[in-house]
């Protein structure tokens, strides 16, 4: 099957860059030294073709050790924003190399307050005149867990909600928040946390347009499990790893209300959601009408640096005063100079408006297939936020993670990589750099169909 579909090529749009010639190990020395000394908990993706290797990247491009050229559809899992090894990213980088590569923010340096500066004015201005102030970390886990601890440090109420279907990271902390079977181990999560019904648009429990019975719900759940004293909520406008679930229109602003009603704060993830990537709104809580009280992200912020953000209400941020926060990383001077020059060059290449013309031709595509190919349960996202969830063909919306998989495998073979996820693990994942273009985004359709073809 997977011949048929490679003898039947796409052609990728052209590229003029010319990768360097890999002189390194190779692929199988590489695969053997994972397979003795990496946790094997890391899985690779595609299980019958056999594992990518990556050695170099090119703005939407990808190349393997061989030189091989792949359209990168994923991003390094929705990470990779103004593209591979952007050369404004390289100089920053070479620059500050050669001064310190490390300092804390025990001393004084100029990159991290910059960086929080370009981070606080990208925010709105609040009607109640509370400033934004920010903390840098390392990574969207770190982030999410810190803006738990300083809601319940700030409220002095105890439970935390999250919403089902949802990730926030890996520490221990922030797992108790993942309600995604595959990423939770048979060990109890930390105590305190609360998880609302997901309302989801195309397999809500409780119907799937209005928010109004989940909001029901949510409001139960406070009343029974929380005594009404909540400490806040965290949240995505499209959850990325559960299978890129935008939350039914309006149901991310009534329960922002609802948790302020419960004494607490609304945490608005933006790992996956920010940065220009839904194109209509820099922002995911933008995009759902909504202000929160503090807002986390990581990924896209640094283009694949290790940088983390929580950004609060100085209100909040002064209530946990008193009691010192360190991180080693956080705030470094070469990580933060990258994630400053990354904001940058999201605004001034213009990738937000590209993100919402392209994103449209994407998922315009997609849906076209979907018309004709009852493979195709449901398309649905913002921008370049796309996923496509992949069902049997009887028409009862039974998830089919076989069929998700021989999407990937076959689009690879277009030299086209894209994601997964989901509960099942049935949606394809869309999430490119935000500098991909319209012909990119025909081709992906374009190969979509012609693996569909071959099942």
């Amino acid at each position: 099957m997977l011949r048929r579909t490679a003898q039947r090529k796409v052609k990728l749009p052209p590229c003029d860059f010319k990768p360097d010639k890999y002189t390194g190990p190779s692929k199988a020395a590489v695969a053997a030294l994972r397979a003795k000394y990496v946790i094997p908990a890391h899985l690779t993706y595609y299980p019958t073709s056999g594992p990518l290797m990556v050695v170099q990247g090119h703005r939407q491009w990808i190349f393997d050790e061989t030189g091989d050229r792949y359209l990168d559809m994923f991003g390094g899992v929705t990470t990779v924003s103004v593209g591979h090894s952007h050369p404004r990213i390289t100089e920053a980088v070479n620059k500050q190399a050669r001064l310190i590569n490390h300092t804390t923010v025990l001393y004084l340096h100029p990159a991290v307050c910059e960086f929080s500066e370009t981070f606080a004015k990208k925010l709105p201005k609040r009607p109640d005149g509370d400033d934004w102030v920010v903390n840098v970390v390392s990574s969207g886990s770190e982030a999410n867990d810190y803006a738990m601890l300083m809601c319940r440090v700030a409220t002095g109420n105890y439970h935390y909600a999250t919403v089902r279907n949802g990730y926030h990271g890996f520490t221990e902390g922030s797992r108790g928040m993942i309600t995604v079977p595959g990423w939770k181990h048979k060990v109890p999560p930390p105590p305190g946390l609360v998880r609302l019904a997901c309302p989801h648009p195309y397999r809500g429990t409780m119907g799937t347009t209005d928010p109004a019975p989940y909001l029901a719900d949510a409001a139960d759940v406070f009343r029974s499990e929380c005594p009404n004293a909540v400490a806040g909520v965290v949240v995505e406008r499209i959850q990325g790893v559960g299978g890129t679930v935008p939350l039914i229109d309006g149901y991310n602003k009534g329960l922002a209300d609802l948790v302020h009603a419960n004494g607490g704060y609304y945490v608005s993830d933006e790992v996956q959601c920010g940065f220009g990537r839904l194109g209509t709104h820099y922002w995911g809580f933008e995009h759902a009408g909504v202000m929160p009280d503090i807002v986390t992200t990581a990924k896209s912020v640094a283009n694949g640096w290790s940088v983390g953000v929580v950004a609060a209400r100085r209100s909040i941020a002064d209530k946990m005063k008193g009691v010192a926060y360190f991180n080693t990383f956080g705030g470094s001077a070469i990580n933060s100079l990258v994630a400053n020059e990354t904001m940058k060059i999201i605004d001034e290449e213009g990738l937000q408006a590209n993100s919402l013309k392209v994103g449209k031709v994407l998922k315009d595509g997609l849906k076209s297939l979907q018309s004709r190919y009852k493979e195709i349960g449901d398309v649905r996202g913002h921008g370049l936020l796309v996923g496509m969830e992949m069902v049997k063909k009887d028409g009862d919306k039974v998830p089919c993670a076989d069929t998700a998989l021989k999407i990937m495998e076959g689009l690879k073979a277009h030299k086209i990589l894209v994601g997964k996820g989901g509960p099942a693990g049935n949606v394809v994942r869309l999430h490119p750099p935000l500098c991909i273009t319209e012909a990119d985004a025909a081709v992906t359709c374009e190969a979509v169909e012609a693996v569909l073809k071959t099942l």
